[in-house]
Parts: C-alpha cells; structure tokens; sequence
C-alpha cells in the first residue's frame, strides 16, 4: 500500500469514525424524546381517563337533576 492510499484509507477511517460517533449521539437524543414522549402520553391517557370519570359523574348529576326537574313538574 503507497503512503497515499494509507493516509486516503486513515481519512476514510477517521470520517466513518466520526460519522458513527454522530450517529450515537443522535441515538441518545431519539431515545431521551422517545422516553419523554411515553412519559407525556402516559399522562395523557391519565387524564383522560379523570376527565371521562368526572363527565360521567357530571352527566349523572344532570340526569338526576333532569329526573327531579320532571317529578316538580308533574307534582305541580
């Protein structure tokens, strides 16, 4: 192998050495947004399940409410 070719193969090393280590650092940075992003959607589906408790909880009380509403008015 001639000097030329070594030092064109050593670039060609260093470049994919480089390369690589970018690619880890992107790895780590997917990973911390796919870890925050669960986090985020855990939270989520959390209260949307609070929400759709208190909405049931709400309409049950409207119903109720509708019920006695109808009772006054056929006791009127």
């Amino acid at each position: 192998m001639s000097d030329g070719s070594e030092k064109s193969f050593g670039d060609e090393l260093e470049r994919l050495g480089k390369r690589l280590d970018d690619l880890v650092v992107v790895c780590g940075q997917l990973k911390e947004e796919n870890r925050s992003l669960r986090q985020r959607q855990d939270a989520l589906i959390a209260e949307r399940a609070n929400l759709l408790q208190k909405n049931e909880q709400v309409r049950a009380r409207v119903e109720a409410m509708i019920g006695r509403l109808k009772g006054m008015e056929h006791g009127a």
